[in-house]
């Protein structure tokens, strides 16, 4: 890979993770709810997903993706299906859910495996990642597997920089909601609309 190509690659990588979409989203929004802490190891969640994308599509079992409209619905109506269910819990979440940490947070591995579910759930980041990685391998160069792995491995890097980045800013949210039963109440309803909006872009999104 031409240093050119990988310039553009980084730049690229770094604009996508970025733009509003249901990843950071979902890291923004679950910052703001529980803390920075949360959002981080939901951050390191999805970044595993991202893991097994960049696996299938360098050995090309995301193709499937891309010719089977069974495994593709199925997989969206899945991801849509857990999106409502946070947002049902968001709506049934209680005011003082923010304040009392050691009793009401989710634990570490249930943030981290959620970040995975809502990464792994939607089909269009296996279709993503396989329109978007082979553009900047080069076949001339040999071992095309061996490039597409480490072109995954940065666009990872670059999403875990930028989504630490989102849910230590939302964290600061999250530390002046705090105080406020009121204002929790409102963050609370909003995440559920969030992740309803987020339910029905991907139950309703098209190959």
């Amino acid at each position: 890979m031409s240093l050119e190509a990988l310039i553009t690659f980084i730049i690229a990588s770094t604009l996508l993770t970025l733009a509003p979409g249901p990843d950071n989203i979902f890291v923004l929004t679950q910052s703001a709810l529980y803390g920075r802490r949360s959002g981080i190891l939901i951050t390191l969640g999805l970044c595993t997903g991202l893991i097994v994308h960049t696996s299938s599509v360098a050995l090309g079992v995301a193709a499937i993706f891309m010719v089977s409209v069974t495994a593709f619905t199925l997989l969206k109506l899945v991801g849509a299906a857990y999106l409502l269910f946070l947002a049902w819990s968001a709506f049934r979440a209680s005011v003082n859910r923010i304040d009392d940490k050691e009793q009401e947070l989710p634990d570490a591995t249930t943030l981290y495996r959620r970040g995975i579910i809502m990464n792994l759930s939607n089909p269009k980041v296996a279709i993503f990642f396989l329109a978007f990685l082979p553009q900047f391998a080069d076949p001339s160069a040999g071992n095309m597997t061996g490039q597409l792995f480490l072109l995954g491995l940065i666009f990872i890097i670059i999403a875990l920089v930028m989504f630490i980045a989102i849910a230590c800013m939302a964290g600061i949210i999250a530390d002046l909601l705090k105080t406020s039963e009121r204002a929790q109440l409102l963050l609370n309803r909003m995440a559920g609309l969030i992740f309803i909006g987020l339910a029905l872009r991907l139950a309703t999104t098209s190959r």
